[in-house]
């Protein structure tokens, strides 16, 4: 069996479903308080057994071919250093950037895609990607992050005057250091700021 499948395992007899996805995510990648958010519950009678080299595969591995429910969390990793120091990828994972996946095993393609739409929609509606942020960031580094996200490309301007009337996004007395280029100034996310002005919407990319 060549392809791959998402990360999962099944849950303990002294684990809610919170704790054990925080133990799979530990488990994979050493990390620990990582913002986690279920988005789907999928228990199609016949997900497990519809092609024959998935039912080959259970058979291999002793899995009973019996209805297995999966209940989907996405997990968002922030690139702060310390945390990059502290992570490690579990052996036989592997990170793969969306555009490259293939065929993943059972129904996980649709899981993938699912989530991938509920993350789009939750990143324009709430404040989630500062979660995939260092504490101090450029405003470059805010609008590459929704680009990739997206999968669009945004207007620099536009983009930062949408940022400019965020009273959360706070300009610190900071640059960048060691760059080639005009160093950028650092931001931060308040999020008690946000907490006390945010309105019904966030939407920062309209």
């Amino acid at each position: 069996y060549i392809d791959f499948k998402l990360p999962g395992d099944l849950v303990r007899k002294d684990e809610d479903l919170d704790t054990a996805a925080a133990r799979v995510l530990r488990e994979l990648t050493g990390l620990e308080n990582i913002y986690l958010k279920q988005f789907a519950a999928i228990g199609t009678p016949d997900r497990l057994t519809r092609q024959e080299r998935d039912m080959e595969w259970l058979r291999q591995i002793g899995h009973p071919e019996e209805v297995v429910v999966t209940v989907a969390y996405y997990a968002l990793i922030n690139i702060d250093q310390d945390r990059i120091n502290r992570f490690q990828l579990q052996e036989g994972a592997r990170w793969i950037p969306v555009s490259l996946i293939g065929e993943l095993a059972f129904d996980h393609n649709l899981i993938l895609n699912d989530a991938l739409e509920t993350l789009r929609n939750e990143l324009r509606f709430n404040p989630i990607g500062f979660e995939l942020l260092p504490s101090k960031f450029t405003l470059s580094q805010l609008q590459k992050l929704y680009e990739v996200i997206m999968g669009i490309e945004l207007d620099k301007r536009n983009f930062r005057k949408k940022v400019a009337n965020m009273p959360y996004v706070v300009p610190m007395n900071e640059k960048e250091k060691g760059v080639a280029h005009k160093p950028a100034q650092y931001y931060t996310f308040s999020k008690k700021i946000y907490n006390k002005t945010r309105k019904s919407t966030f939407d920062i990319i309209v």
